[in-house]
C-alpha cells in the first residue's frame, strides 16, 4: 500500500465513529452463533419457557434500539452547542475519542447479541446466551454512565483546551526535532540550493488544504533524482487545482510528477498531525468566541492564554529552521516551510489582545504571559516579545480611561483578575497616577 492510501485509510479509520460499531455487530453475530453450538454441544437447557424468555428478550432489544438512538441523537445536539459556544473544530476530536468509540460498539453489540439470541430461542431457551445478553445490557447501561461523564468533562472548555494543547506539544516536538541550543553549536547552513529559477513546477491536481506529506519518500524521490524539491504550500495551506505543489531545482531529471503527488496527503479541513500552528488556531478561536459580546466570557479566555503560554514556551525553545531536509549523503534534496516564531506569537497573541482589548483580566494575563516569557526563554526569542508588550500597553492607554483601570491593567497576573499580589500593586499605582 503506498503512503498516501495508507495515511488516508488510517484517517478515515481514526475520524470515523461508525466503523467500530460495525465491527461490534459482526462479533455479536458470531459470538451468538458460538454460544450456541457450545450450548448444544454440552445439551445445556434453560428451564424458562421459551415463550417468557423471547417476550423478554424483545423488549430488552427495543429499549435497546430506542436506547441507541437517545444516545446518539443527544450526543450530536450535545456537540452542536458545544461548537457553537468554543469552535466547530473540536467535533473532530470527540470522534476520535476512544471511550465514545467503545461505549458505541458496546451498544451496537449488545443491540445485535439480543436479536441474534431471539431468532434462536425459537424452541428452546439457550442459557449462556441469555445471560450473556443481559449482561451485555448491564455493561452497556454501566459504559453509558462512564461516557456521559467522559464527554460532559471533556466539552468543558478547559478539557478541551487542554486536549488540544497535549496533542499539540507533541506535533511541536514531531516536526521541529531539534532544540536551540544545539543549532546554535552547528557550522553556518550554505547557500539555500533553491535559490534560482526552477527547472520545472509541478502542479496540484485538485482541492484542499495540505494534511501532511511523506518527507522521506519525497527525499527519496528527489535523490533518485539528482534534484532539489521544494514544496511551495505548507502544511495546513490551502492550494487549489494547477497552484504549484513542488518546483524543482538542480540538473537532475525531473521525478514523476504522480509520484510526488501521491506523497502529499490534500484533504478538506486541516489536521493535527504535521501542523503544530493548527493547535494554536483552535485555541485562539475559543478564546475569540468567549470574548465576543454575544458569549462575553473572558475567563474562557484567560484559560486560553494559559494553554498558550506553554505551547509558545515549548516552541520557542525549539529550532524552527529545519526546513532543508537532507539524505543520506548529507545533500540537501527537499525545502519545506514550517510555521517561524513570529507566525506562533502573532497567531497566539494579536488577535486575543484585539478582541479583549476592553477586558482588564486578559490584559494582565497576557502581560503575565509575556513577562513570564521574556525571563524564561532563549535571547533570540525576546526582541518580539518586547514589542508585543509595548502594544499591550498602547492598547490598554487607549482603552481604559480611568487611571486606576490603566494601572491595574499595567499589572501582571497569572490568573487574570484574582492574583491578590498583582491587585495590590495596581491599586498602588493608580494611587500614585491621581
Amino acid at each position: 500500500m503506498s503512503w498516501i492510501w495508507h495515511y488516508r485509510v488510517r484517517l478515515y479509520l481514526r475520524d470515523s465513529i461508525w466503523v467500530l460499531p460495525l465491527l461490534g455487530m459482526a462479533a455479536a453475530l458470531v459470538g451468538v452463533r458460538f454460544t450456541s453450538r457450545l450450548e448444544n454441544a454440552f445439551g445445556w437447557e434453560s428451564k424458562l419457557p421459551p415463550e417468557t424468555a423471547q417476550t423478554v428478550l424483545i423488549a430488552l432489544a427495543s429499549a435497546m434500539f430506542t436506547f441507541i438512538v437517545f444516545v446518539s441523537s443527544t450526543m450530536l445536539l450535545a456537540l452542536q452547542l458545544a461548537s457553537a459556544q468554543l469552535t466547530p473544530r473540536i467535533i473532530a476530536f470527540v470522534f476520535r475519542d476512544p471511550i465514545t468509540k467503545f461505549a458505541s460498539t458496546l451498544f451496537a453489540f449488545t443491540f445485535t447479541f439480543l436479536i441474534g439470541t431471539v431468532v434462536r430461542a425459537h424452541v428452546s431457551m439457550p442459557p449462556l446466551t441469555t445471560r450473556l445478553a443481559a449482561y451485555s445490557c448491564v455493561a452497556s447501561l454501566c459504559a453509558f454512565f462512564y461516557m456521559i461523564d467522559h464527554v460532559g468533562k471533556s466539552l468543558r472548555p478547559n478539557e478541551a483546551m487542554r486536549s488540544v494543547a497535549l496533542q499539540g506539544r507533541k506535533v511541536i516536538e514531531s516536526v521541529y526535532r531539534r532544540k536551540l541550543a544545539e543549532s546554535r553549536n552547528e557550522p553556518p547552513e550554505p547557500a539555500r540550493p533553491g535559490d534560482g529559477e526552477p527547472a520545472a513546477t509541478i502542479p496540484a491536481h485538485v482541492d484542499g488544504v495540505v494534511l501532511a506529506c511523506d518527507i522521506p519518500g519525497i527525499v527519496s524521490l528527489a535523490a533518485q533524482s539528482d534534484c532539489v524539491l521544494e514544496m511551495v504550500p505548507q502544511v495546513g495551506d490551502f492550494v487549489a487545482a494547477a497552484d504549484p505543489l513542488f518546483r524543482v531545482f538542480g540538473k537532475g531529471t525531473c521525478p514523476p510528477a504522480d509520484g510526488l503527488r501521491q506523497m502529499v496527503a490534500i484533504g478538506h479541513e486541516r489536521t493535527l498531525e504535521q501542523d503544530p500552528a493548527f493547535a494554536f488556531r483552535i485555541i485562539v478561536d475559543i478564546a475569540c468566541k468567549a470574548l465576543s459580546p454575544a458569549i462575553n466570557d473572558p475567563t474562557t479566555a484567560v484559560l486560553a492564554i494559559d494553554q498558550l503560554h506553554h505551547l509558545l514556551r515549548n516552541v520557542g525553545q525549539r529550532s524552527l529552521d529545519d526546513d532543508r531536509i537532507r539524505d543520506t549523503q548529507n545533500r540537501v534534496r527537499l525545502i519545506h516551510r514550517t510555521p517561524g516564531w513570529e507566525d506562533f506569537v502573532h497567531l497566539a497573541i494579536t488577535e486575543i489582545r484585539h478582541f479583549g482589548c476592553e477586558s482588564i483580566q486578559v490584559a494582565r494575563r497576557l502581560r503575565a504571559m509575556l513577562e513570564d516569557l521574556i525571563r524564561t526563554l532563549p535571547e533570540d526569542r525576546i526582541a518580539l516579545l518586547h514589542q508585543e508588550l509595548k502594544l499591550l500597553e498602547r492598547s490598554a492607554s487607549r482603552f481604559f480611561r480611568e487611571p486606576e483601570d490603566r494601572a491595574l491593567a499595567a499589572v501582571s497576573d497569572s490568573q487574570g483578575v484574582g492574583g491578590g499580589k498583582g491587585q495590590d500593586d495596581g491599586l498602588r499605582k493608580g494611587d500614585a497616577a491621581v
